[in-house]
């Protein structure tokens, strides 16, 4: 693994490493050690989305491991004012070690990759969110002791999160249905990545059809990051797209739920099934930390 800008680039055996690695550092962090092995490396944090986890993690796991991590704000640097992304990439790329990247753009992620000439890491774009499916897949694998076999629902839009999820539970052998409004399909060649998969994957306009005898759903807020002018007109398009008590009947009784947060209780999930389901979401929010130790300790301490 030379970077991580989406799973579809990764093999099944580079996923589960990343996820044994991850389980590693989890142990040793509960034992109270935490190796340093990013010691004398310096990893820049560029963000131009807001974030609450995925900043707050990076900063505190790489602090963890003995490195340097340095926040930089995408409007407050040079590229705001027109300063090509080649050209911040190869700036970036002689004063750091590595770089995580925010961003709207997935092709801005790919050039910084293409000309920084150090590992970069995609810290969510608008195609995907590697880091967040890593994290579920980490979640998922530590409340049902697998990931093959498993039957996996998606309840809402189809759009980074869904297009991750897609991806990496496919990989790992699970059963995955998605449930979306037409016109918010996942993006085309997700869906063609797919159809290689024959019938573990189902699209489908039926929510009820994604809950039904799964074992773990997934859900995301229905409005993201950039798209705030169309909210009223999504929670038209997503009205009866909701995860609620009704809703989880449908699955297996021991069935967990997964939000890569922050929730809109009321929207894409009822307060009570929320609250039911706290510490799946939490322990989920928490693995952020250690599924990120390990990507930047694979790619720079050959862990």
């Amino acid at each position: 693994m030379e970077h991580l800008l989406k799973l579809s680039s990764l093999t099944p055996d580079e996923i589960i490493h990343i996820l044994d690695v991850a389980d590693e550092y989890k142990r040793l962090h509960k034992a109270g050690t935490d190796p340093k092995d990013l010691q004398g490396k310096a990893i820049a944090l560029m963000f131009g989305k807001h974030s609450t986890r995925t900043r707050t993690s990076l900063e505190v796991g790489i602090y963890q491991m003995g490195g340097l991590g340095t926040y930089l704000s995408a409007a407050d640097m040079q590229i705001a004012r027109g300063e090509p992304i080649q050209d911040t990439a190869r700036v970036l790329g002689r004063y750091y070690d590595a770089i995580v990247y925010r961003t709207f753009k997935q092709s801005d992620v790919d050039a910084l990759a293409r000309y920084s000439g150090v590992p970069v890491v995609s810290g969510m774009t608008d195609y995907a969110h590697p880091l967040q499916v890593l994290t579920d897949l980490m979640t998922v694998r530590e409340y049902k002791g697998k990931l093959a076999g498993l039957k996996a629902g998606f309840v809402g839009d189809g759009y980074n999160m869904a297009n991750s999820l897609i991806v990496g539970c496919l990989m790992m052998g699970m059963d995955f249905t998605i449930a979306c409004p037409n016109g918010y399909r996942p993006s085309a060649d997700v869906l063609f990545f797919a159809r290689e998969y024959g019938d573990h994957f189902k699209l489908t306009t039926a929510p009820d059809e994604a809950a039904r005898g799964a074992d773990v759903l997934f859900t995301d807020v229905w409005t993201s990051m950039g798209m705030e002018r169309e909210t009223e007109r999504r929670r038209r398009d997503f009205n009866g797209f909701c995860l609620d008590a009704a809703r989880m009947a449908l699955a297996k009784p021991d069935c967990i739920v997964q939000h890569p947060l922050p929730a809109h209780r009321g929207e894409e999930i009822t307060p009570d099934v929320f609250e039911t389901h706290a510490d799946e979401i939490f322990d989920e929010a928490e693995n952020r930390l250690h599924v990120e130790k390990a990507v930047l300790g694979i790619l720079l301490a050959g862990k």
